[in-house]
């Protein structure tokens, strides 16, 4: 909600009014539900806005003293008539976040270390080591890329609500790419002939992983915020991520004997369903503006072909991983079937279409 000022031009306690000024117990913004809940207490409003509370401008300005102050409207292309208005339905802060990271890090620190007493490693098939070695090592490269241009784009976003929504996304997708690295140097240590350059190597020559590559850099290129977290969670995640985590990962390893690998990525796919309820949230509302609907429906329309098209050859790129495991308990063609389904799911909640 807009303050008012009852003394244009100071900055003075008291200057502007608004909700809840005449209460012991108020707060500078309007609930989503009857009483403010921890997390909005603690995220909304915390990056100010002239707008709304400043009497002055922008209190620092990052853009070389030339008035534009910290955040801009224009670094995206979609437009709000109250950016203020989205709230992240995981409700997630820094405290909780910071609490539900290590749970995850004890928890795969714990299969690995016990994995590696009991030998576990012993029992993979030998065209499995392979895979983990090369294919699940590339992975990383993936999510490291995301979060990279999650971490990007989480600077510019207007509010510290849609900040926090990107940077914890951000922060999901780092941790994964450091599990991934850890988890096989440790396992690494046990099997003969071990080769930890093989992913890199992958990730920058096999003509498996250039599509995915395209697709990675494409939206890390890209200048626009919003541009980069739907790309990501929207297109990117259902139509590659989800296809080679879900669908290759957790699905062939345990037909190769191997326990250890779904422990660590199982993470990531409740990570993504958490993220893809933020963005698709935060889309929605945008999508629905009562100014800027049809325009920014427009804009997303036009992201989805953009990303689309990348995310599609990323995808049947992987195609020939799926032949390199000795047990194939899921053939390439079902999992991309399903992958398409999720897609079209997610977009339809938008009113939008491949």
């Amino acid at each position: 909600m807009v303050a008012t000022s009852s003394s244009v031009g100071s900055g003075a306690a008291g200057a502007a009014t608004f909700v809840g000024s005449n209460s012991r117990k108020y707060n500078y913004f309007e609930p989503r539900g009857r009483r403010a809940t921890h997390y909005e207490d603690v995220t909304v409003d915390v990056q100010p806005d002239p707008e709304r509370y400043l009497i002055q401008d922008w209190i620092i300005d990052f853009r070389g003293g030339k008035g534009a102050g910290a955040y801009r409207k224009e670094d995206t292309a979609i437009k709000s008539s109250n950016w203020h208005d989205y709230r992240a339905p995981d409700q997630e802060w820094e405290r909780t976040h910071y609490q539900r990271q290590a749970r995850i890090e004890t928890m795969v620190q714990g299969v690995v270390s016990n994995a590696r007493k009991t030998g576990a490693h012993k029992a993979l098939d030998q065209s499995w080591n392979k895979v983990l070695k090369t294919h699940m090592s590339a992975w990383k490269h993936v999510e490291f890329g995301l979060g990279t241009s999650l971490m990007q784009a989480q600077r510019y976003g207007y509010t510290q609500m849609i900040n926090n929504a990107i940077l914890t996304n951000s922060s999901y997708k780092l941790r994964l790419s450091q599990d991934i690295t850890l988890f096989l140097a440790e396992i690494g240590m046990d099997i003969e002939g071990w080769d930890d350059e093989l992913g890199k190597k992958a990730w920058l020559e096999d003509p498996i992983w250039q599509g995915c590559r395209e697709a990675i850099e494409t939206i890390m290129g890209t200048e626009d915020y919003l541009e980069q977290y739907f790309a990501i969670n929207i297109i990117f995640e259902p139509l590659v991520g989800e296809l080679f985590r879900s669908g290759f990962l957790m699905q062939a390893a345990a037909a190769n004997n191997d326990f250890m690998t779904p422990a660590v990525i199982s993470a990531a796919e409740a990570d993504y369903e958490r993220n893809l309820a933020n963005t698709i949230d935060l889309m929605y509302v945008l999508i629905n503006d009562e100014q800027f609907a049809e325009q920014n429906k427009s804009v997303f329309q036009s992201w989805v072909d953009k990303h689309g098209a990348l995310a599609e050859k990323a995808a049947n790129s992987l195609q020939p991983i799926w032949s390199q495991a000795h047990s194939k308990p899921v053939s390439f063609q079902d999992v991309k079937a399903i992958s398409h389904e999720r897609v079209d799911h997610i977009l339809s909640e938008l009113g939008l279409s491949r």
